[in-house]
């Protein structure tokens, strides 16, 4: 998730045109979603998703990671937390009006690869107070922001990270991986 040095996941009404995206981080993402097959989505990141990558691969300009991107997302099961929503016609997806920690637990404890949370900082949010989250993956942007939609907002309990990664990208983005520490 781009965060800014703030701690903001997006400016006041909703814009994220500071978060920065070089080319050295694409090869992250595709080490982190290569360890993912099912994508986690909120309503809001899900329309902006499904909006794009069902065919950003099929482009006549359609960049590599474009192509990388849109292989592993349309491979992916994507599970949609939307209180509104009712259907998709993007394949693989389910679509969950509400937040259930066991079921999500049961998801978790399932063979298979890891879930990955793309954006969707309310979701985040949920899940992090009902601690479901085992790893954050954050890209700190050298930006203040100074108000907007806060990542760790409504949180309702401390929770101890431990840093087990590191990068530091072109574009001045300082990527950070932390466990959750139980």
């Amino acid at each position: 998730m781009h965060v800014s040095l703030d701690g903001y996941v997006a400016g006041p009404k909703g814009e994220m045109d500071w978060i920065e995206l070089g080319d050295d981080m694409w090869d992250v993402v595709n080490e982190i979603t290569a360890t993912a097959d099912t994508a986690i989505f909120g309503g809001v990141t899900f329309g902006m998703m499904e909006s794009y990558w069902p065919t950003a691969a099929d482009k006549p300009d359609a960049s590599q990671h474009d192509k990388d991107h849109s292989k592993w997302v349309n491979a992916a099961a994507k599970i949609v937390f939307s209180k509104t929503r009712q259907k998709s016609d993007w394949a693989g997806t389910t679509i969950l009006h509400d937040i259930v920690p066991a079921d999500i637990q049961k998801m978790k404890d399932q063979p298979g690869k890891n879930l990955l949370m793309l954006g969707s900082p309310s979701i985040a949010q949920q899940f992090m107070d009902s601690d479901l989250i085992d790893e954050f993956w954050l890209n700190v942007n050298p930006v203040v922001l100074g108000e907007g939609k806060a990542l760790f907002a409504n949180i309702h309990h401390k929770t101890n990270l431990k840093l087990i990664g590191l990068k530091k990208f072109e574009s001045g983005v300082v990527g950070l991986h932390y466990e959750i520490v139980r």
